[in-house]
């Protein structure tokens, strides 16, 4: 970076060298600054119908690049993304939202500026509650260096960060803008050793243990060390509902999508049986619980995570999952027969009747379909529930709000994925309250050039709140979706 970088400049140079490609959002008069430099830099736009829509965008681009970024003006558009961030907070999704803002010596005297609700730092106060880290780049000395900071937090923990960029501080000279190298995290030696001595007895000494993989294996980028680890030792593979699609589930490791009772039969009982359940990176949340009907055994269980790693009764502190993962790998742990496992149903050819077409006929269809450049992305709900049992072809190819469960996610979520990886089409499940929320990106997709194939399942409303309580309050209006693409 020459010496003349401004804070503007240091911020864009320092996204490329991390890996982004694409910004979503959408403009205001507090970033336009901001958005002229990165229309002059090498970053492309892609500007969305809604605020909304460039966070979900910029969450799926996360999950597939490792970071993605969202740029919104102050207030009246950070606001509407507090959402997505929030979701990408519970979903370990490192998302950059950078926010334009009132300029520094414009908040002399605290005038009544638009957008502003109740103080200048409102909106900094929020984001620090929705984020892992934040900052607001309001001293030219300190920016370059903070920008390292939040950046450095967003890759580490995988979880959202928050910048805010006053507009009088764009084009600002930024001194010393030498790009800090991030710090490398290490786990505690000692509490990594022992953790490792203690789960490899647990699991050389199991008769059925089971692999539970969860969504930080994906976040972590740690597919390739965990094939070769189930490869290794043969030990059977099931993913949380978060975690799906951690590896190609046709693999003959493959169990299937563990989810307590709302699962396959044999699956369920598969790993609730084991003596030494292995989970890593799994958050075990409700929906991951199967709504809490699942029935997993501390006293046999192997947990770790980027926060936390316990092994039965007995729990580890600064012991990261990729050097536990590591460890396994190189650890002497004894191989077996892999034997007679539950498989995923192998999808079927579909054969066309004449009779009116079902929600299971529907799957199989779609499953039939499913090719290895086909990214699912389902939205909360039947759309969910129902593409679990979708047989994805490649890792970290079927995305969905699995945990935060936001509607609305899916259709601007196919522009973020596409965007980074246009080798990918897109195959978006959604029910017909979730794509009346932000159904408009599909103006975005066809602007810039994408294809998402878009299947509505319409049934008039939030069907899966209508089994808890039902009435007026789950219908929505009966749109046309079929002529929508005219």
């Amino acid at each position: 970076m020459s010496n003349n970088c401004t804070i503007g400049e240091y911020l864009i140079n320092r996204l490329r060298a991390l890996g982004v490609e694409h910004i979503f959002g959408i403009p205001g008069d507090y970033v336009l600054g901001f958005y002229k430099a990165l229309e002059d830099s090498p970053l492309q736009l892609i500007n969305t119908g809604d605020e909304q829509g460039a966070g979900f965008a910029a969450d799926a681009y996360a999950r597939l690049r490792g970071l993605g970024v969202v740029v919104v003006t102050y207030t009246v558009g950070g606001l509407k993304v507090a959402n997505t961030t929030a979701q990408a907070y519970a979903e370990k999704s490192p998302v950059v939202v950078i926010s334009g803002a009132p300029g520094v010596e414009e908040r002399v005297r605290r005038p009544l500026l638009h957008h502003k609700v109740k103080q200048y730092n409102s909106q900094y106060k929020i984001f620090q509650e929705l984020t892992t880290a934040a900052t607001v780049l309001d001293n030219p000395e300190t920016a370059a260096r903070e920008i390292d900071r939040v950046l450095h937090a967003a890759l580490s923990r995988k979880r959202p960060v928050y910048i805010e960029l006053p507009r009088d501080m764009v084009s600002k000279p930024c001194p010393n803008p030498t790009a800090n190298p991030l710090p490398k995290v290490k786990s505690n030696p000692d509490a990594l050793r022992e953790a490792l001595k203690e789960a490899v007895e647990a699991i050389n000494a199991a008769r059925q243990p089971v692999i539970l993989a969860g969504v930080e294996l994906h976040r972590f980028g740690l597919q390739d060390e965990l094939i070769r680890f189930f490869e290794k030792t043969n030990i059977p593979l099931a993913s949380t509902i978060l975690g799906k699609s951690i590896v190609n589930e046709h693999r003959s490791h493959y169990l299937g999508v563990y989810e307590g009772a709302l699962g396959q039969t044999d699956v369920t009982e598969y790993v609730e049986s084991s003596d030494c359940l292995l989970m890593l990176g799994a958050f075990m949340t409700d929906v991951n619980l199967g709504i809490y009907t699942a029935h997993l055994d501390q006293g046999r269980s192997i947990s770790v995570t980027s926060e936390k790693t316990s092994i039965r009764y007995h729990t580890y502190e600064n012991i990261r999952l990729k050097d536990f993962l590591h460890g396994l790998l190189e650890a002497d742990i004894r191989p077996r027969e892999l034997g007679n496992i539950p498989r995923p149903p192998a999808p079927q050819e579909f054969q066309p009747t004449d009779q009116p077409i079902t929600v299971k006929r529907l799957f199989q269809r779609l499953n039939s379909f499913l090719e290895d450049n086909t990214v699912v992305m389902t939205d909360t709900g039947d759309a969910m529930f129902g593409a679990l049992d979708l047989a994805v072809h490649g890792r970290t190819k079927y995305l969905s709000p699995a945990y935060y469960t936001s509607l609305g996610f899916a259709v601007p979520g196919s522009i973020g994925a596409q965007a980074a990886n246009p080798n990918l089409r897109p195959l978006v499940i959604v029910g017909d309250g979730a794509f009346q929320m932000t159904g408009m990106e599909l103006a975005t997709a066809v602007r810039y050039g994408m294809n998402p194939i878009v299947v509505v399942l319409n049934n008039a409303g939030y069907g899966t709140e209508r089994p808890m309580l039902d009435g007026e309050f789950n219908d929505v209006s009966d749109w046309q979706f079929h002529k929508l693409p005219e």
